[in-house]
């Protein structure tokens, strides 16, 4: 009998699915828990994070992120952009954004962050940003202003990694819209090709 693995992400699920996630073999987030919250369970293996921008420097300055659910119980906290990759790719703050304390990259706070509370931390090499831009088809001179998500390169990685029959996976909680500067279009379509070429379940909410 597969075995199932679940990639969770924070959008909205069709209904409840906390027993199932909780009971699976493997599970993968993202970030933190939004519209997901409440009804995807607890249990995390592998914990993708965006180390860049606003919203990992809030994720640092609050007392209650490293202690959730989900980061207290992931095995592995995956950043997924190197600091080469921030330098080179990502948005920068402008000067009165950078005196407000603001930082592309945040990385080494955000490494002794989940230092502090026990958690073993990857850096995704730059080669894995690059190659994903391949795979998207988002080309050179666009990608300093269009950027994949956390979510595309943690499902990505994950499917690279469980193959064969073996495993049975399950993809929810994803919407594929958001932030204008995500390849949104691009990313939902790479993923349903996944899911036809794999015979991934891919659970849509509503």
């Amino acid at each position: 009998m597969a075995r199932e693995v679940f990639i969770v992400g924070n959008g909205p699920l069709p209904h409840d699915l906390s027993e199932r996630v909780d009971a699976a073999a493997h599970v993968v987030r993202f970030n933190e828990p939004k519209a997901s919250i409440g009804w995807s369970g607890t249990r995390t293996d592998w914990l993708f994070v965006n180390n860049s921008g606003k919203p990992m420097q809030r994720r640092i300055l609050s007392r209650e992120y490293a202690h959730l659910p989900t980061v207290q119980a992931a095995d592995f906290v995956f950043f997924a952009y190197h600091p080469i990759t921030i330098r080179n790719y990502l948005i920068k703050p402008n000067v009165l954004s950078w005196l407000k304390g603001r930082r592309a990259d945040w990385t080494p706070a955000a490494l002794d962050m989940f230092g502090r509370v026990g958690k073993k931390v990857v850096v995704m090499p730059p080669s894995y940003y690059e190659e994903g831009c391949d795979m998207l088809g988002i080309p050179e001179h666009e990608r300093r202003t269009v950027f994949p998500t956390t979510g595309f390169f943690g499902i990505r990685y994950t499917l690279e990694r469980f193959v064969g029959e073996e495993w049975d996976i399950h993809i929810c909680g994803f919407s594929w819209e958001g932030w204008k500067r995500h390849a949104w279009n691009a990313e939902r379509d790479w993923m349903l090709r996944q899911v036809e070429e794999r015979n991934l379940t891919l659970w849509r909410a509503g």
